[in-house]
């Protein structure tokens, strides 16, 4: 995937390190020398052969302390974690772990005694968590792509916050073997990167079950995304309260969704934000007290320096939570879920902003609680509620990434990958008029081609239509002088399709003589690449223009 040797693009990285002063970003960074001689054997066949990686400090490293971010719970693994290991066998190489919000517990990443991780974008923000240290090294391109976790957000809101790629794959997809629980029946290994397809990539090197994680899974994967598919969007008063110009942003996003051909529904989404108040607010917190609930109290001593007083008291909360609590709020859990599932009936994903807003380092710190509950509006009930779900830049307000987010149910990851896709690549329109539209023989090559039934259409008044020798039947259109006898009609019908620029690309080239691709001047007045015909195959071809369309000329015969 790299255009670079192994070798030099670890060079590359460790001046990117010293060039951009952070030292924040990692916990243990590994000798330069000893990343060399690693990358000096890797196999250039291999797919992540070139790209470098960094990896939260709360999965193991063979021969790297783990510490979660607490010096004092540190402890020296033996063997990878099967994500990385799996990375590593695909090419990757390791440059060190990364730093985090303490045992994942935030959404801020500035709960670390190892310091405060620093947007990339503006060092008065925060980076977002928990897995901040492995969202800003992909940021500032040290990193090609790097593990984090997530439980409440912290593969998604990060990469939001630094405009980046983050991806939360369904549970248990990759195991969480070798990984610091923090609910370890919600906990996610995730994947970051600057490009939407490396995730993907890399996500899916990272997939099996393991036989230590009894939690680990596989699965068929939902079905793509139709041509039209139904995409949810909260209702408008589940969008109050975001950052300035951030629902003007968000309504930007739709749009651009909404003109890949996407069918967009409000959805009232209040199951899914009441489920997501459970992930603190309910006996589920227990799960991190299980986690490391034993650590925080033998070492009560060190609450305020090694180890973050807001963290210790989320976890330490958790011991006062009863089994009935737990019986209670995983009942009330499945009737949310329930719920949700209904109100997202017939929609292939609901589309969010990531999260609600980007505070400055001074802002948390005044507000360590409420802030961090803020940013986890939308991503708090995905684990809960079996979700997979992934985070994509969305462009800028005022200067700083905004992001959003595509949710849908566990399996669905690689039609949110197809829907992010369209997201992040528009498309480009192409008009046809005869076997490529809808329902003609050849309108599958389209549709396997990404594309996406934009409408119906007409051409400008000039064109021509005729009917051509060909296997299968097909017209060609030529454009011809205003003042051609006979004259030209009000336009030839048609439709207009979006594809993918790569889909583009492989469709229009595939193209057989006489039939080329050029621009068409459509009756509404825009200019788009379209289907004509080389003007000595017309010669002697019946002109069917007045039937006005294909179809039309199809049905006289």
């Amino acid at each position: 995937m790299s255009l670079m040797t192994p070798t030099a693009r670890v060079e590359a990285a460790y001046e990117r390190i010293e060039s951009v002063g952070r030292p924040e970003i990692w916990i243990h960074l590994r000798p330069r020398e000893q990343v060399l001689a690693e990358a000096a054997g890797i196999d250039p066949a291999l797919p992540l052969a070139g790209l470098v990686a960094a990896v939260k400090d709360n999965i193991d490293v063979a021969g790297l302390p783990t510490t979660a971010g607490a010096p004092s719970y540190a402890y020296l693994p033996r063997a990878d974690a099967p994500a990385v290991a799996r990375l590593r066998a695909a090419g990757a190489v390791v440059l060190g772990k990364t730093n985090l919000d303490q045992f994942a517990t935030g959404l801020v990443g500035t709960r670390s005694p190892y310091g405060a991780v620093r947007n990339a974008w503006d060092a008065q923000r925060v980076s977002g968590g928990s897995s901040s240290g492995s969202a800003v090294a992909v940021a500032l391109g040290i990193a090609d792509l790097a593990l984090g976790t997530d439980t409440a957000g912290s593969g998604r809101v990060p990469a939001a916050l630094n405009g980046i790629v983050g991806v939360k794959p369904t549970k248990g997809l990759v195991p969480v073997t070798g990984v610091v629980p923090a609910c370890y029946t919600l906990d996610c290994v995730t994947v970051f990167a600057r490009d939407l397809r490396l995730a993907r990539t890399a996500v899916e090197l990272a997939e099996g079950p393991d036989p230590a994680d009894p939690l680990s899974r596989s699965g068929a994967q939902l079905p793509p995304p139709p041509a039209r598919p139904r995409v949810a969007v909260p209702a408008p008063e589940h969008l109050r309260g975001l950052a300035e110009g951030w629902r003007e942003a968000f309504d930007a996003a739709v749009v651009r969704l909404a003109s890949t051909g996407a069918e967009i529904v409000e959805a009232d989404v209040t199951p899914l934000l009441q489920a997501a108040e459970l992930l603190y607010g309910g006996a589920f917190v227990a799960e991190r007290y299980a986690a490391v609930g034993a650590h925080l109290e033998e070492h009560r001593d060190l609450i305020g320096t090694d180890l973050d007083p807001t963290v210790a008291a989320t976890v330490l909360a958790g011991r006062q939570k009863t089994a009935a609590d737990w019986a209670a709020d995983t009942a009330r859990l499945a009737a949310l879920g329930a719920a949700g599932r209904a109100v997202l009936d017939g929609c292939s994903a609901l589309l969010t902003p990531t999260t609600t807003w980007h505070p400055t380092l001074d802002q948390v710190a005044a507000d360590p609680v409420g802030a961090n509950a803020r940013l986890g509006r939308f991503t708090n009930f995905a684990n809960l509620l079996d979700c997979a779900s992934l985070a994509v830049p969305a462009g800028f307000v005022d200067g700083l990434p905004f992001g959003v987010m595509f949710t849908g149910p566990a399996f669905s990851d690689r039609a949110l990958a197809a829907l992010a896709e369209r997201f992040a690549d528009p498309g480009l329109d192409l008009f046809v008029v005869g076997a490529h539209l809808t329902g003609q023989p050849l309108n599958a090559q389209l549709v396997q081609a990404g594309g996406t039934l934009v409408g119906p259409a007409r051409t400008a008044a000039g064109y021509r239509l005729y009917a051509l020798a060909t296997a299968p039947p097909k017209p060609g259109l030529v454009r011809v002088a205003e003042d051609t006898a006979g004259g030209t009609g009000p336009g030839v019908e048609g439709e207009v399709w979006r594809l993918p620029a790569a889909g583009f690309g492989t469709f229009t080239a595939a193209v057989p003589p006489p039939m080329t691709i050029g621009t068409v001047e459509l009756a509404d007045g825009r200019h788009i690449s379209g289907f004509l015909v080389e003007p000595y195959a017309v010669e002697g071809a019946p002109d069917i223009t007045r039937h006005g369309g294909w179809r039309s000329y199809t049905a006289s015969s």
